[in-house]
């Protein structure tokens, strides 16, 4: 295959995957076998494009070729005639997948569906993320065992598993309501934040960042902040918002990662960030993690030059975090605000009481939060041995060319 047909064969994927499966699962009332037919039209795709072209519609394409499979196998494994006249209405089998067909018009509730289903309670709560990040993000089963830190075929398994159970509980292709919507949401929230920290900072390859999966996650963030203003999903909105407007400046000219403090912060998405503060204001000031996350990107935010920042109030905020979340690695993030606001030894002090924290020893910041501020003190050789067992720890080859370099310069 030519590798610009390859290329857009991918892009496609990516954009309609999502709808493609939501719509064929409104249909069959299955997620899995709905993965399964939106796969098959992608091989057809693979297998047509390189000598037929790219279709004009190429979304429509994909769901005119995922139909006519739905039909196929209606025919082969189903006895209920009234399921495949259904279908058959909905494509007859003389017709050209290409030709008279319209883009789905339930697209947007489909998506919203998916999500819900995929994070139905009957799957247990890491269950219910892969699976949502597998088919409504369309991250690869090798993606998803990275953020999870797994091993790919123990996350194929669960992924498959997650399918079963839900077909197996005859679970409803529906958006939940009332309590339902409640208990469900935080899963689906979690899927969405997970998505966006994948292309904020790539856990693995050469690339900084993945802007692709930002977008994406920002697009969901948005229809969920649409069916249900909560404050938590408008905080975690402007989350996503307050961090994508700094993409373009977390990277070089050559594509090395630049810093927070050394960003120019004239290249920050202002449009971005006012949209933003808007949903952080209406939001309210209930805490959760996802808006105080917010509000704590919010001090950057409107902070023009690094220095202006104010470290006093992102410490404060951050030790509220701590207090709701109990998490170390929220707590190490306190310590660096500390250090901003009272000087590196302050911090250094929180620091060294997560050295022993099991959830912390593989954490590749730990080591590197702690050579910043052992560099800041002047303790240059045992700043060098910190930043190198963190270059050890990272998967991200731009992350770790950037600790090595640090260790260099001590």
């Amino acid at each position: 295959m030519h590798p610009a047909t390859a290329r857009t064969v991918e892009a496609v994927w990516r954009i309609e995957s999502a709808r493609l499966v939501g719509a064929l699962a409104r249909s069959v009332h299955d997620v899995g076998l709905a993965e399964d037919l939106a796969q098959d039209a992608l091989v057809a795709a693979l297998e047509q494009w390189p000598e037929s072209g790219v279709p004009d519609n190429p979304g429509a394409w994909l769901m005119a070729v995922a139909k006519r499979r739905a039909v196929d196998r209606v025919r082969r494994e189903v006895t209920l005639e009234r399921k495949l006249e259904q279908m058959g209405r909905e494509l007859p089998t003389g017709v050209d997948p290409v030709e008279d067909t319209e883009f789905d018009t339930h697209v947007t509730d489909d998506v919203l569906r998916l999500m819900f289903t995929a994070c139905h309670p009957v799957l247990a709560p890491e269950a219910r993320v892969a699976l949502t990040l597998r088919m409504v993000a369309g991250l690869t089963t090798e993606e998803i065992a990275r953020a999870f830190v797994v091993q790919t075929t123990a996350m194929a398994a669960r992924i498959t598993r997650a399918k079963k159970a839900l077909a197996a509980a005859g679970v409803p292709f529906e958006v939940p309501v009332g309590d339902e919507l409640t208990e469900r949401l935080p899963s689906v929230l979690e899927a969405v934040y997970l998505l966006f920290n994948e292309g904020y900072t790539a856990t693995r390859g050469a690339a900084w960042t993945r802007p692709t999966l930002c977008e994406e996650a920002m697009r969901l963030g948005r229809m969920l902040g649409a069916l249900a203003p909560q404050p938590e999903v408008l905080g975690l909105v402007a989350l996503m918002e307050i961090q994508a407007s700094r993409l373009a400046a977390r990277v070089d000219a050559q594509g090395e990662p630049v810093t927070l403090l050394d960003q120019d912060r004239t290249r920050w998405d202002r449009l971005l960030i006012t949209h933003a503060l808007d949903c952080l204001a209406r939001a309210g000031q209930t805490p959760g993690p996802y808006l105080i996350q917010a509000q704590i990107a919010a001090c950057h935010a409107r902070a023009a030059r690094a220095e202006d920042t104010d470290w006093t109030e992102i410490a404060r905020r951050y030790g509220e975090l701590v207090e709701l979340t109990g998490s170390p690695i929220v707590e190490l993030n306190r310590a660096v605000a500390v250090s901003m606001a009272d000087g590196p030894q302050a911090g250094l002090a929180i620091v060294d009481t997560l050295v022993d924290v099991p959830a912390l020893q593989s954490y590749h910041l730990m080591p590197s939060v702690r050579g910043d501020l052992l560099t800041r003190l002047g303790r240059t050789d045992e700043a060098r041995v910190e930043f190198e067992r963190a270059a050890s720890l990272t998967a991200n080859e731009a992350e770790r060319a950037l600790l090595l370099t640090r260790a260099a310069q001590c």
